[in-house]
């Protein structure tokens, strides 16, 4: 079985060259990031992340997390590679240093998190939480709880959860019935069960901080009258230290397809006279706030997908290279390594070219969301807030969708031995499979995309992204050489397609949102692989001009060689996912519900 190494050359390539780590650095608050403290800190982490968590991905996975008794026990190893996660301050990376983070970059902190997921996906499942917590805590919580919880919360000693999904309501939070009951103190009593919690039970940190949504009695109905509470699983004393337990408890996990080391659990508060929690803001917003814990997941959860198609192709081009099976098509009688077979040369580009175009996506959206929230122009900074707004759902819906198709061929390169859990290939295919599904599905992203990004707004910002797309092409055909032409071409047909398309739905989702809205996915899905076919023409000439400059690396002809790939591979599926979304709705409507 292969061992996890990070794509420290292309990280870094992503980071200077096309996220801009320089603009980024010369923000204010930022100025520490330069490019030769990154490189060190993505160099210790590649260490963590290989030498730590990627020896526990197979036997977390074999292992599982055990229920008990109320208690979730951590598969073997867990425990002590989260204890030394924190005391080596992974957790504090990007955390706001008033309350004892490093405050680092999103950008920086979006390499390093791809490291931990494509090492070990259920370990990095508990810091995703976390993480997404604390900048719920940050945005809507009072002082006192900022100073309660986030310290430790950042530091990585107490962990933090999402308690959102009930049995009755899965993605209809409108449906949402748990119930929080005001003490007269400040303080409320929560009474309900919530499902699929990830992290909600387990024993590698002292506290778990649960975000609840829930209703007060007076709320109004529909998601109008859902409010946040903070409830911790320990109670805090004024004093920081650990009180009496609260009441809410594990009372199940769930037998999942994959992640196995991720305790995903059935959560029960108030069954004992109430679990105490504390208002988070205002009442009835609580939608609000948790959306800003929602996103941060769901661009954290695009990184999965990255993340996993990483791991895969690695996995895949070691096994490639290892097994010897079949004579070559010419020029040998003798057997070869399937590596030289034409179609496993394919497949593993498919892989290595998505890979490369869903890293500089992500990348360049995080970037983006560091400009917008420390810019000092006004401008910039609400330009950078809509592209980030805009990538969130590609980034999570595409990037996701792209690692199942990826992790997929992992097995397919294996062949018969792709089937068996012992290669390791489909531990990755499982495991990719739940990041269609986590925050929000594919179709959900899809519609947000399209309803609220693209058709609220009149296609300003996707116009605008086509405007910047343009300007590469402009840059592609100032080069020489097929290869060049070939993404130029390429890059222009899926402009057309993204323009024909967007055109499409802001004419017509008024008119008939359900026609419009039955291509929502084929459109996520052009939106992705388009911005991914820019991003790697912007690779590939800034390759082109280290080349030019006399950079003899051969990382730079194959940069070009793979955006090359991906021009004539996957930019290929841009028209007629256009046409998908232009012409089939009907289609799609067509058959009577009571046909199916």
């Amino acid at each position: 079985m292969s061992s996890y190494a990070a794509p420290l050359k292309d990280m870094q390539f992503v980071l200077t060259e096309l996220a801009g780590l320089d603009k980024v650095a010369a923000l204010p608050g930022y100025e520490e990031a330069t490019s030769d403290v990154v490189e060190a800190i993505l160099d210790e982490s590649a260490k963590f992340t290989g030498g730590v968590l990627d020896p526990l991905n197979y036997s977390g996975d074999q292992e599982g997390a055990k229920w008990a008794d109320k208690s979730v026990t951590m598969p073997k190893g867990f425990k002590q590679a989260y204890r030394q996660f924190v005391d080596n301050g992974w957790n504090a990376l990007s955390g706001n240093p008033e309350h004892g983070g490093q405050g680092l970059p999103k950008v920086v902190s979006a390499a390093v998190q791809e490291m931990w997921k494509s090492a070990n996906i259920s370990f990095s499942l508990c810091p995703l939480l976390t993480l997404g917590a604390i900048e719920a805590l940050e945005l809507a919580g009072n002082d006192q709880q900022k100073a309660m919880y986030l310290p430790n919360m950042i530091s990585g000693n107490w962990t933090g959860t999402m308690n959102i999904t009930e049995p009755q309501a899965g993605s209809d939070l409108a449906a949402i019935r748990s119930r929080a009951v005001p003490q007269g103190d400040g303080s409320y009593r929560i009474f309900g069960q919530k499902i699929f919690i990830t992290y909600g039970e387990h024993d590698m940190a002292e506290n778990t901080i649960h975000l609840v949504l829930a209703r007060t009695p007076d709320a109004p109905e529909g998601v109008k009258g859902i409010s946040l509470f903070v409830v911790p699983k320990f109670l805090v004393n004024p004093d920081g230290s650990l009180g009496a337990r609260n009441d809410t408890y594990c009372v199940s996990i769930e037998h999942k397809l994959g992640i196995h080391a991720s305790p995903t659990c059935v959560m029960a508060l108030g069954d004992n006279g109430g679990a105490i929690g504390t208002l988070v803001g205002r009442e009835n917003e609580g939608l609000k706030y948790m959306f800003v814990m929602m996103n941060a997941a769901r661009f954290a959860v695009g990184l999965e997908g990255l993340a996993i198609a990483e791991r895969a192709y690695q996995h895949a081009v070691a096994y490639a290279r290892d097994r010897v099976q079949g004579r070559a098509i010419e020029g040998s009688t003798a057997a070869v390594a399937i590596i030289k077979h034409p179609d496993i040369r394919r497949m593993l580009m498919l892989m290595r070219s998505n890979v490369e175009a869903m890293r500089a996506l992500a990348y360049s959206v995080a970037a983006a969301h560091d400009a917008a929230a420390r810019h000092a122009d006004t401008t910039e900074r609400a330009r950078n807030q809509a592209y980030v707004d805009l990538m969130i759902p590609v980034v999570k819906g595409w990037s996701t969708e792209t690692g199942n198709e990826m992790a997929y061929l992992g097995v397919q390169i294996h062949g018969g031995m792709g089937f068996i859990e012992e290669t390791g290939a489909a531990q990755f295919m499982r495991d990719a499979r739940i990041t269609t599904i986590y925050e929000g599905t594919t179709g959900i992203q899809a519609n947000d995309l399209m309803g609220r990004k693209i058709a609220r707004e009149g296609g300003a910002t996707v116009k605008a992204v086509i405007g910047m797309m343009l300007q590469t092409r402009s840059e592609l055909m100032q080069q020489s050489g097929s290869g060049f032409a070939a993404i130029d071409a390429a890059l222009g047909r899926g402009i057309d397609a993204l323009q024909q398309a967007t055109d499409y739905i802001v004419a017509n989702y008024g008119k008939d949102v359900r026609a419009v809205a039955a291509g929502a996915v084929p459109f996520l899905r052009l939106m992705g692989i388009v911005c991914g076919g820019w991003m790697m023409a912007r690779a590939a000439l800034t390759a082109q001009g280290k080349i030019a400059a006399g950079d003899a690396d051969p990382f730079f002809p194959a940069k070009i060689a793979t955006a090359h790939f991906y021009a004539d591979h996957v930019m290929a599926a841009a028209a007629g996912l256009a046409q998908e979304v232009v012409q089939g709705g009907a289609s799609a409507l067509a058959l009577d519900e009571t046909m199916f």
